[in-house]
């Protein structure tokens, strides 16, 4: 298997200029009425928002550095006071078809869409609970069996607890379930094989817990495929119709979609991923595998293989421009113009944290303590809460300051370095663009008011 040289790469990678930013098109309430809830505009200058422009400057400078030695590409922006203070895009949304480097790299737009992988947590599954909540067709104190009947222990289970699990215990992330069970790679999952989205939400049921729920607090895909398939049992419809039509619809948002190449959206206008599908440069297999470069399929095996692309966990797409009107329903506390989703109170109650691990709330990641500042840099508030993506996506949202940051990357679209000693660690993992932080941190070091 080939590996990777530090020299090898760097020659590889070499980039040429970055990709000049787009205009943002303003995201403008309708004239005929007064809005209920503040709607964004572009500010003129950042200092309108309380920012240093010189300073903002220097969060491009780190981005480009990076991109010039070889970080694939990345989109930013930053608002606050209901302002776009920032939308900028950097490098390319891809530069290699398998390894061979493309005669002319394709480069980032601000309307370039991103497989959004674990935010996908957030802005679909997330914002459907919150609203199905607020409309009271959910409780989070429920057991999952109110939802899924089915749901519940077996005499064979050496751990049992499925008969009082609660919705709050998968939220916590405290269910019982162990992280990744891969449904799709029969060498792994076994006797839970499948690779059809109906035998697989049936398998979630006959998942086993690897301890009673509420007793250890263990991060796992399980619990948001699971309260995906909540969310569908409570309204009817598979999870992409309900929330493209039910969410993202009324905010006029139309860059937001599971499976963008089925719903009219082109190859060139994605962001790629993995370089040779999912096989980690040749060292990984399974059935029906890919092996071509990804660019509009979602990355996350489970959700592409088992799940046809719409799971709670993952397969939603999105640009930064999109993403900016779903922070501002939250900072707003639950609106955008006149279409509110959710109550404050359940914002509030979904932000609150747990008591096992006070770094996550029902679902949000929280910034609990000064465990999270590699995500959140060491400025922000106490309330902020957020998520990240293992393609390279981080959502930032602190109350606070009013503030929201959303940086999107295709970190994953790089060779790895070593892939037979970890078949995990991609080239562009190695960039500190690609682990937030310090992207973050230069956001914040440029408010004036911090």
């Amino acid at each position: 298997m080939k590996k990777w040289t530090a020299s090898a790469l760097s020659s590889v990678l070499a980039l040429s200029l970055i990709a000049p930013s787009a205009s943002f098109a303003e995201i403008k309430a309708s004239p005929k009425a007064k809005t209920e809830y503040s709607v964004l505009s572009k500010a003129k200058k950042p200092e309108e928002a309380g920012f240093s422009s010189e300073k903002l400057e220097k969060v491009d400078q780190l981005i480009e550095k990076e991109v010039a030695a070889g970080f694939p590409g990345a989109a930013l922006i930053v608002i606050k006071d209901g302002k776009i203070v920032k939308n900028e895009s950097y490098g390319y949304k891809q530069k290699f078809d398998g390894h061979t480097p493309l005669k002319k790299f394709l480069k980032m737009e601000n309307d370039t869409l991103f497989d959004l992988a674990s935010n996908t947590k957030m802005y679909a599954a997330n914002f459907a609970l919150q609203k199905l909540a607020s409309e009271g067709k959910l409780d989070v104190y429920d057991k999952v069996q109110t939802y899924i009947p089915e749901f519940k222990d077996s005499e064979s289970d050496v751990i049992k607890g499925k008969d009082t699990m609660r919705i709050i215990d998968v939220l916590h992330h405290t269910a019982g379930f162990k992280p990744d069970p891969q449904y799709h790679n029969p060498a792994v999952s076994k006797e839970l094989y499948s690779q059809e989205r109906e035998k697989t939400i049936a398998n979630i049921n006959k998942t086993p817990l690897t301890y009673e729920p509420g007793t250890q607090n263990i991060y796992s895909d399980v619990d948001y495929m699971l309260l995906g398939t909540i969310v569908e049992k409570i309204t009817g419809q598979k999870l992409d119709q309900y929330v493209e039509n039910e969410l993202y619809k009324p905010l006029k948002l139309k860059d937001t979609v599971f499976n963008p190449l089925q719903k009219g959206f082109k190859p060139k206008e994605i962001a790629a991923t993995e370089l040779m599908g999912n096989t980690r440069d040749g060292v990984i297999s399974f059935p029906n595998i890919r092996t071509y470069t990804l660019q509009g399929e979602v990355h996350d095996e489970k959700a592409f293989y088992s799940m046809e692309g719409v799971s709670g966990h993952a397969g939603l797409f999105s640009t930064t421009q999109d993403l900016a009107v779903l922070l501002q329903v939250m900072l707003n506390g639950g609106g955008y113009g006149n279409e509110k989703l959710f109550d404050r109170e359940v914002i509030e109650e979904f932000v609150e944290p747990s008591d096992m691990n006070g770094t996550y709330g029902l679902g949000w990641r929280l910034n609990g303590n000064d465990s999270m500042d590699w995500m959140f840099s060491k400025y922000a508030s106490d309330s902020a809460y957020g998520h990240t993506g293992w393609t390279g996506t981080v959502t930032i949202i602190d109350p606070e300051y009013d503030l929201g940051i959303v940086l999107l990357t295709n970190k994953k679209h790089s060779p790895l370095v070593n892939p037979a000693a970890n078949s995990n660690q991609f080239f562009g993992d190695l960039f500190t663009t690609g682990s937030y932080g310090s992207v973050v941190t230069a956001v914040y070091e440029a408010l004036e008011t911090k």
